[in-house]
């Protein structure tokens, strides 16, 4: 197995069982918030990450990424690390061996209590804004990338993997889920936005859907912005911006309203 990281300086220096033509030309800032994602193609990565504002942060060592292979955890003279499903059935099912040596290399020296280990799963709990700032208060976040049929039940038991789930559809594989969950949790890590407000008025970071938004031209196709938002006052454009994101969350999301409803009530 490798030896443990050594940090120099600011810099981090960790064995990895990335190919190293897989790895990404960024620093590693040691502390730096870091993501590790357990996956069949590392080189689907950083893909989206790589670009705009988290592409940035991670060419400016913000934030760090780690491809891990999982074929490099397999075994024997055909190294499969899938199987097919035990009582029969379509498909394949990635083996409980391998995705458990995979699981155990991504969690050596991680306390699971500051470092959450996620499998992208359709079946999982729903994906929201508050567990993104969760994540985003950890160290880091290691998340399992599944393909074919899914991962052997007993290594998620073992494990103690959470579940977590994009919606109620089925994706060929978790890698496109994993990347829409680090491009939502580093997006809130300092200085990866540069403006801490813009994180804080958008939807959901109340409990509410976002309010519109309108910029120039002052009309468009016979279409002008509302006059409260020219009046230049303040405390008018506040109460407008909140009584859009009501209605528009009452409108769209009566599931969002009802929470927000009962928490408002909770606070009087």
């Amino acid at each position: 197995m490798p030896s443990p990281s050594k940090s120099h300086g600011r810099l981090s220096i960790e064995a990895s069982r990335t190919p190293r033509t897989l790895m990404p030309d960024t620093p590693e800032l040691a502390g730096a918030w870091k993501a590790k994602v357990l996956t069949l193609y590392p080189e689907m990565f950083p893909g989206v990450l790589g670009h705009s504002l988290t592409g940035r942060a991670l060419q400016e060592g913000l934030w760090a990424l780690e491809p891990i292979d999982i074929r490099m955890f397999a075994r024997g003279k055909h190294r499969n690390v899938d199987d097919t499903p035990a009582g029969g059935g379509a498909g394949m099912v990635l083996r409980a061996d391998v995705v458990g040596r995979a699981i155990d290399f991504a969690d050596k020296g991680h306390d699971r209590a500051d470092w959450p280990l996620v499998y992208l799963s359709p079946r999982g709990v729903p994906f929201t804004q508050a567990m993104a700032q969760r994540f985003s208060k950890a160290r880091g976040i290691t998340l399992l990338c599944g393909r074919f049929e899914g991962v052997d039940e007993r290594v998620l038991e073992a494990r103690q993997v959470e579940e977590v789930s994009l919606g109620d559809f089925v994706l060929t594989g978790g890698e496109i889920a994993a990347q829409a969950v680090i491009d939502a949790t580093a997006r809130l890590l300092p200085k990866v936005l540069g403006n801490a407000e813009s994180t804080e008025e958008e939807s959901f970071s109340n409990g509410l859907l976002e309010h519109p938004h309108y910029t120039r031209p002052a009309e468009w196709e016979g279409r002008t912005i509302p006059e409260v938002l020219t009046s230049g006052h303040h405390g008018k454009v506040a109460a407008w911006r909140q009584a859009q994101s009501e209605a528009m969350t009452k409108a769209r999301r009566p599931d969002l309203w009802a929470a927000y409803q009962k928490a408002e009530e909770g606070k009087r």
